[in-house]
């Protein structure tokens, strides 16, 4: 029987078991991963291979964001903004930011790449990670590795969980670059300041267990660092490759798929160097353009993944449909 079945009409008297399931499984993430949660149903997820490699998305949340114009093309005018917005069937005034943390199982490891909001997001619905692999049949502790591609709050929020470390038998990756400037002293008095208060409370503590690499840097076999550094001063990329199969998580390299693939010039509020960014943006797209590489983004829409294609002066965000299932 399926849901549908369960749901509907004549399955009306066999609902309430699986509310009861559902209340269950809420209770059992919330004891799982020490939150309080109120929610009816799991976080979105979605599964898919790479080769042999699993990789599992989980949205940590969305929210809408407001003003487009004030995050995206900074450099241009907000009718600029708003009339590409609407000309891909987007709302001009508005827009929605998600978070997309990866769980890859490549079979001898179980590696998160960034970990979402963590506690200071769920008073907004954010945060969800835990939960999300929870429901995916994960638990913390199956966590081996955790892979940072920058620092800023949205990708290192979940690394604590009540003042311990959230994935306790996890060691940790990350830029070697980025790790530095974070901890620099110098970001004190600067506007870099706030972040840097993040990374000492959740990053640093973890420094002992941590392997810094850079550009090439390997995290295991089949996965790879690439530099794509502007976003932030050491923004890594990474590539995964299994069985002539590929898969480049991009981060934060392009953070909306209208405003920074088509328009990949236009600056971006976030990005700490803009023209930096804006030139990792063309590189990096026009690798996974030419080569057709799949690529999943972290505020791409969910799940996520998609391909580029080049188009005028940037490229078309095409989501992923059934190219990993056969």
């Amino acid at each position: 029987m399926n849901r549908r079945m369960v749901l509907g009409g004549a399955g009306l008297a066999l609902a309430s078991p699986m509310i009861m399931t559902r209340a269950a499984v809420a209770q059992q993430t919330s004891a799982d991963t020490s939150m309080s949660i109120d929610h009816a149903m799991p976080p979105e997820t979605h599964r898919f291979n790479v080769g042999k490699f699993e990789v599992l998305v989980v949205k940590d949340g969305a929210r809408p964001s407001g003003k487009p114009q004030e995050t995206f093309g900074t450099n241009q005018t907000p009718e600029v903004v708003g009339a590409l917005l609407e000309a891909n069937f987007l709302p001009a005034d508005n827009f929605v930011n998600s978070f997309a943390p990866v769980l890859v199982n490549t079979g001898s490891d179980v590696i998160l790449f960034d970990t979402g909001m963590g506690e200071a997001g769920r008073a907004n619905g954010l945060g969800r990670l835990a939960e999300g692999l929870t429901a995916a049949g994960y638990k913390r502790e199956d966590v081996t590795i955790v892979v940072l591609t920058h620092m800023h709050g949205d990708h290192i929020g979940g690394l604590m969980e009540g003042g311990q470390p959230a994935f306790p038998n996890a060691r940790y990756v990350t830029g070697q670059a980025e790790y530095d400037f974070w901890v620099d002293p110098a970001r004190a008095g600067t506007p870099a300041e706030n972040g840097q208060k993040g990374v000492l409370a959740n990053v640093k503590p973890l420094a002992e267990k941590m392997t810094f690499i850079g550009d090439g840097g390997e995290v295991v076999s089949g996965i790879t660092g690439m530099a794509a550094f502007g976003h932030s001063p050491g923004h890594m990329i990474y590539r995964l490759e299994s069985d002539g199969r590929q898969l480049v998580l991009t981060a934060d390299t392009a953070n909306h798929f209208v405003l920074s693939l088509q328009r990949p010039d236009w600056e971006v509020r976030f990005d700490m160097d803009k023209a930096a960014a804006a030139a990792t943006r063309k590189r990096v797209f026009d690798m996974i353009a030419t080569d057709k590489l799949a690529f999943l983004g972290y505020h791409m829409p969910f799940p996520a993944v998609g391909y580029a294609e080049k188009i005028e002066e940037g490229y078309r965000f095409v989501p992923k449909a059934y190219q990993f299932d056969i």
